[in-house]
């Protein structure tokens, strides 16, 4: 299943960035982008498997057992949110400066990290055919970045998991988006060499 998994995977992504690469005119080599793909998928496989879906059963079963809580649908945005989280630092590329580096003033710092946690719709942009004027040199490889969008996730996962009044049940569920999206941004900067 996990062999099927992959190669279902592996082609989604390769056919993701070979689109967004032909968007934006990027240079990329096709063999790159495999080499990259397959580099990914492979670190991803062996966390998910020895890493995620253990947290994923001892966390279902504490919500459950110890919180009284259902745990279906955190898990399902824990495990989804992993896997975004492990290709997002690749995202923002589209709107990286390439060339003529001195010639564009950079982009004001929250217009960089609003690249990083809002990159779906930015992404979507493009396919629409809106091109920003936005350029910046940050690649979102570094611990900052991470650190942003942790903490973004903790206000992502209170805004989702946050019923009034808050209970103790509500926490781990705010704070697990956190742990997994981390854990799939961690799992990107090992294979890309950041630690």
């Amino acid at each position: 299943m996990f062999v099927v998994l992959d190669i279902v995977l592996h082609n989604a992504v390769l056919g993701f960035f070979r689109s967004l690469n032909r968007t934006v005119n990027s240079r990329l080599r096709v063999w790159y982008m495999k080499k990259e793909t397959v580099e990914h998928l492979r670190m991803l496989s062996k966390v998910f498997k020895f890493i995620i879906l253990p947290m994923v059963i001892l966390y279902g079963f504490a919500l459950f057992y110890y919180f009284g809580e259902n745990p279906i649908n955190s898990l399902v945005w824990n495990v989804l949110i992993f896997l975004y989280s492990n290709f997002l630092p690749d995202l923002p590329s589209a709107y990286i400066n390439r060339k003529n580096k001195g010639e564009i003033e950079p982009i004001k710092w929250h217009k960089k990290y609003a690249l990083l946690l809002f990159a779906p719709v930015f992404i979507w942009l493009l396919f629409s055919g809106v091109f920003l004027r936005w350029r910046t040199t940050e690649t979102f490889h570094n611990f900052r970045s991470l650190t942003v969008y942790s903490l973004f996730l903790i206000g992502l996962g209170f805004v989702i998991f946050g019923n009034f009044p808050l209970s103790i049940g509500n926490l781990p569920k705010i704070l697990s988006l956190s742990l997994f999206g981390s854990l799939g941004y961690l799992t990107h900067l090992k294979v890309d060499g950041v630690w």
